[in-house]
């Protein structure tokens, strides 16, 4: 896709968290190249009711939209302890569709005992396109060993990972459930060492938004999808910080 058609068309978001139902109205135009919403759950957001609820209209709405795929996690990731369990329904969900829209991002927490074995089923028995972290729902921060390890185990099984940095605006959290942006700043450091690795953050760009950082980030291999981008021409803004 050319930049201007990029920015023509992609006020298109991700159908992420209660932003879930932010599909455009209108086709995309990617000059022939199928587009990907890196940026999907599947499931209920714990805190209220979404106005797409079922994989199916999901679905629907994606593909009128000019989704050809769709990356797909699962809300239950965020809470249930049960990760393994939450991976085989997402799996199930996303096969049972008779389509190949969604490909399915298992939930693995470095923090947890088992991780490794979590990995290993994303990998070996669900066949997962790619595994999606939130380090922030999880309680670990990006600079954890345990991280570091997962990225090794991730690089060595060529899965890409993604990295949750928000759910939901500050705003609107429950009072009894607040949680902060993921600091993805140990990132930089970290990358250093994972040459090749593909990385991806999702709903990132409300709070990292310094140039300084996108660019470091970005000479790392990082990349960002635009799901929480807002403001004024914030596409032509954000692509003369990420040219």
């Amino acid at each position: 896709m050319n930049r201007r058609n990029f920015l023509r068309t992609t006020s298109l978001g991700a159908a992420g968290a209660p932003a879930l139902a932010a599909a455009a109205a209108t086709k995309i135009f990617t000059d022939g190249q199928p587009t990907i919403d890196t940026n999907v759950y599947l499931g209920d957001w714990p805190f209220r009711q979404l106005p797409i609820r079922s994989p199916e209209a999901l679905a629907k709405k994606l593909s009128d939209a000019g989704i050809a795929k769709a990356w797909v996690g699962h809300f239950d990731a965020l809470l249930h302890r049960d990760l393994d369990a939450v991976n085989a329904r997402l799996t199930a969900t996303c096969r049972g569709m008779g389509s190949k829209m969604f490909l399915p991002f298992g939930a693995v927490n470095p923090a947890l005992p088992g991780w490794r074995e979590t990995l290993r089923r994303c990998h070996e028995v669900h066949r997962m396109t790619g595994i999606r972290l939130h380090p922030n729902y999880h309680d670990y921060t990006l600079d954890h060993p345990e991280f570091r390890e997962l990225l090794a185990e991730a690089k060595k099984r060529e899965l890409p990972v993604q990295i949750a940095v928000r759910m939901e605006d500050g705003r609107t959290q429950h009072p009894k459930v607040v949680v902060g942006d993921v600091n993805v700043e140990p990132l930089v450091d970290v990358l250093a060492d994972f040459k090749g690795l593909r990385v991806q953050l999702i709903n990132a760009l409300r709070s990292v938004n310094s140039p300084i950082l996108l660019k470091r980030l970005a000479d790392r291999g990082v990349h960002f999808e635009i799901a929480m981008l807002e403001g004024a021409a914030a596409l032509e803004q954000l692509g003369e910080k990420l040219p």
